[in-house]
């Protein structure tokens, strides 16, 4: 199954399967934690996650941009993936929303100072005619961890009869393996001395030579950032729809099942037939989801728009990566990984701020009709290459 790629690709997906189980195990009952446990409103479940996600994004420009500027990735995954292992454990002892903010922040820190680097790591190990493959099975393994950890969330609430806290605590485990295996598992190709000549700040002048083409799939993600908005919305539709507790990481569940049995072949189908034809069909799936969450209230029909949101998300992320790496020059491809997450995280924070504001003020039909109107906004910018 992975005969065909280098081991340090496959190696940096068990990292991300086994950094997923634990973050996927806490994501998956955050919402409720922050709304049941800890009496916080829907709006500050919005806040903290936009916060949350645009730090990440916005600290990649700057990891991006440093290993491109030392000729190394490796330093910066293993204090990336190292901070958020550290944060775990304060998520089980939180005794307010503040502290699952700062909790929040900083996981997400260190998920902003391993993303460029790591993805710039990718397109390093691969030639550009396996890239598809590449990001598509990294994905793949980083969603089948977002499918595990969810499932153990499950046991573990039914066996300990609702103990959230206890969930959190074994979340620490997996988070630990991830940092062992980056350490022993994933080494860095030599870089050719032309690759090392990149400006010594991020500046104006290092921007520019990004180039137009990475900056029209830079616009194009940053639209498509105002419709993703939290999966945590998708915990609160179902929990308004009679989802009880103990199941909810069961919305991860399926969506990350959908979303790693599709990522793979799409990025393979990529390489082959372009990536702009998914992509578009990526985000119809994305709008059609959206209505359908708008529209209904049943849990039935709930289960089948996150079924949708999973596709969408199998069909994008890899594509999305190579498109980055196929439009930036290779020697400032950390920084263009991480000038996009810029973009893409300040349209996160203000995605999810005004979902949180509209489903406090209007409810859930409100919320995700605005994210269907801005997914079809989005489709009229995707890149039309092959």
């Amino acid at each position: 199954m992975f005969r065909n790629l280098p081991k340090g690709v496959v190696a940096l997906g068990f990292v991300s399967l086994f950094m997923d189980v634990s973050s996927e195990m806490i994501h998956a009952l955050l919402p409720l934690f922050l709304t049941g446990t800890l009496g916080a409103t829907a709006l500050a479940v919005g806040l903290i996650e936009g916060a949350g996600e645009a730090t990440a994004q916005i600290v990649k420009v700057f990891s991006g941009a440093w290993s491109d500027r030392i000729g190394r990735r490796k330093p910066l995954l293993i204090a990336g993936y190292g901070l958020a292992a550290l944060t775990k454990p304060v998520f089980a002892v939180a005794g307010g929303a503040g502290t699952v903010l700062a909790a929040r922040m900083a996981d997400r820190i260190g998920k902003g100072i391993r993303g460029a680097p790591r993805d710039a790591l990718v397109a390093d190990l691969v030639p550009e005619d396996q890239r598809g493959a590449a990001y598509g099975l990294r994905q793949s393994l980083d969603t089948a961890g977002a499918f595990l950890g969810p499932l153990l969330a499950i046991a573990l609430m039914l066996l300990s009869g609702g103990d959230i806290r206890l969930v959190f605590a074994v979340a620490v485990l997996p988070a630990a393996v991830a940092v062992l295996v980056l350490w022993r598992g994933v080494s860095e190709p030599p870089r050719h001395d032309g690759e090392r000549k990149v400006p010594p700040r991020l500046d104006r002048r290092t921007l520019a030579a990004l180039g137009p083409a990475f900056w029209r799939v830079a616009a194009f993600g940053a639209a498509l950032s105002f419709a993703r908005i939290s999966e945590a919305f998708l915990i609160l539709k179902s929990a308004d729809a009679g989802l009880e507790p103990a199941w909810a990481p069961a919305v991860f569940v399926l969506m990350n099942l959908v979303y790693g049995v599709v990522a793979w072949p799409a990025g393979a189908l990529s390489d082959r037939a372009g990536q702009g034809g998914l992509l578009r069909l990526s985000i119809l799936t994305l709008a059609a989801a959206h209505l359908i969450f708008a529209a209904t209230g049943g849990l039935a029909s709930a289960f089948v728009g996150i079924a949708l949101w999973g596709v969408h998300m199998g069909l994008s992320q890899g594509l999305l990566s190579a498109a980055i790496a196929r439009a930036a020059p290779s020697e400032l491809r950390g920084t263009a990984f991480g000038a996009f997450n810029l973009m893409s995280g300040v349209a996160t924070l203000g995605a999810n701020a005004l979902a949180g504001a509209l489903w406090t003020l209007s409810g859930p039909g409100a919320t995700f009709a605005a994210a269907a109107a801005a997914a079809l906004a989005a489709l009229l910018i995707a890149p039309r290459y092959r």
